[in-house]
C-alpha cells in the first residue's frame, strides 16, 4: 500500500441480519461494516459528498412512486442530514475558527442555518407521505439546506482548503470527520447545544437511542437485501 492511500473503515446503518440453521431463520440486530481502500481527500471533496447523498436522498423522495418508497427515503434523507450536521459542527467549524481570519463569523453563521434545518427536519421526519404537510414540509427544509450547502461548497470550504495547504492537513481533517460521524445521534434534536464539548456530550447519549430506533425504521437497502420487516 502506497504512502498516499490507507484502509478505512466505514460504519453502515444498523441492519438486522439472518442467520439460517437447519430448523430456523433468526433475525439479529448488528452493525455493518465495509473495508475499502481510499486515496487521500481533501476535506471540501468529502463535505460535497455529504451534500450529493442528500441531494440524491431528496430526488428519490421526489421521484417515488409508492407510499413504502417515499417513507423509505426520507428515513436515509434524515440519517445522512443529521450525522452530517452535527459532525460538521463538532469537527469543521471549529476548523474554521482555528485557521480562518474570519472563521468564528463563518461557523456562527452556519450554525444559525443549520439549526433552522434542524428544526424543520424534526417537523419532516415522522411526517406520513400522506400528510398534507409532507411536501410543504419537505419543501421548506429542503429551500434552506440547499441554499447553505451551495455556500458552503462555493465559498467555506475553498477557504479551509486553502487556510489548511497540504492534502495530509486536510485528509486528517476528513478523518475525524468520519470517525466522529460513526458515534452521532441520526434524528433530529434542535434543542440540543451546537457546540464542542456540550454536543459532543449530549450528541453521545443520543446516539444509542437514536440507533435502536433505527432498527425499526425502514430504509431503501431493506427493500433490495429481502430484509424482514420490523
Amino acid at each position: 500500500m502506497s504512502f498516499a492511500t490507507r484502509t478505512t473503515t466505514t460504519l453502515l446503518r444498523p441492519s438486522r441480519l439472518l442467520i439460517t440453521s437447519a430448523s430456523r431463520t433468526t433475525p439479529i440486530t448488528g452493525r455493518l461494516f465495509s473495508s475499502t481502500a481510499v486515496s487521500m481527500v481533501r476535506i471540501s471533496e468529502a463535505i460535497k459528498k455529504d451534500h450529493d447523498d442528500l441531494r440524491e436522498a431528496h430526488r428519490r423522495i421526489l421521484d417515488a412512486t409508492t407510499h413504502d418508497e417515499k417513507v423509505r427515503w426520507r428515513n436515509q434523507f434524515t440519517w445522512e442530514l443529521a450525522r452530517h450536521s452535527i459532525g460538521e459542527e463538532l469537527v469543521v467549524y471549529p476548523a474554521f475558527e482555528e485557521h480562518l481570519e474570519n472563521g468564528k463569523a463563518m461557523a456562527d453563521h452556519d450554525r444559525a442555518e443549520h439549526q433552522t434545518v434542524k428544526e424543520e427536519l424534526a417537523k419532516f421526519e415522522n411526517l406520513d407521505p400522506e400528510d398534507p404537510k409532507f411536501s410543504s414540509t419537505l419543501d421548506n427544509l429542503w429551500a434552506n439546506l440547499d441554499k447553505h450547502m451551495a455556500d458552503e461548497e462555493a465559498n467555506d470550504m475553498p477557504a479551509l482548503d486553502s487556510a489548511l495547504g497540504s492534502e495530509a492537513h486536510s485528509d486528517k481533517l476528513v478523518r475525524s470527520f468520519s470517525r466522529t460521524k460513526k458515534f452521532l445521534p441520526t434524528h433530529s434534536h434542535p434543542n440540543a447545544p451546537d457546540q464542542p464539548p456540550f454536543e459532543t456530550a449530549v450528541g453521545l447519549l443520543a446516539a444509542p437511542i437514536d440507533h435502536i430506533r433505527d432498527l425499526f425504521r425502514k430504509f431503501p437497502e431493506d427493500a433490495k437485501t429481502g430484509e424482514l420487516p420490523p
